[in-house]
């Protein structure tokens, strides 16, 4: 409804009340949520998932450029998911593993390191971890909720649920 003084037929396109779409959760600080919230959809998922690609691309090329060498690379590309082993302890504890190793933090601080304190390595680790990050991000694999493995912040992975 159009309050006093705002224009006519104003009430149609602005509301300060918007409908709940379920019931309100309360949220707990953590490094893992609990339960998830609507996980990326439609055109947000597609831009995220062209993120990745595109962080992946540019990783490619600055290991190009200041790299170790290929050798190098395909070793350490897969060690991030070491981090799965996490799910043996439990799917809160796998999640926050998972999470911790395949968000960007870890790899911009590693690359801002070896770029600051001219440490070649770190340089090298950290575009690789970039790689790895946008890979995964590039399919699909997003940042996991800790209700289980196939719940990510990209939507469900896996097979749909055919209820």
């Amino acid at each position: 409804m159009a309050e006093m003084g705002s224009p006519p037929g104003w009430g149609r396109f602005v509301s300060l009340h918007r409908p709940a779409l379920r019931a309100p959760q309360h949220h707990v600080a953590s490094v893992v949520s609990r339960e998830p919230e609507a996980p990326a959809m439609d055109g947000v998922r597609t831009v995220l998932r062209f993120e990745g690609a595109v962080v992946l691309a540019v990783a490619l090329v600055g290991y190009a450029q200041f790299g170790m060498g290929w050798g190098v690379f395909a070793l350490w590309l897969f060690a991030p998911d070491l981090s799965l082993l996490g799910y043996l302890a439990g799917p809160r504890v796998g999640a926050a593993l998972y999470n911790a190793a395949h968000a960007l933090i870890g790899p911009v601080l590693l690359l801002a390191l070896g770029v600051f304190a001219a440490q070649p390595w770190a340089v090298a680790g950290g575009l690789i971890w970039l790689a790895r990050v946008g890979l995964d991000h590039a399919l699909g694999f997003g940042l996991k909720y800790a209700t289980g493995f196939a719940s990510t912040h990209l939507g469900r992975i896996g097979r749909a649920d055919p209820w």
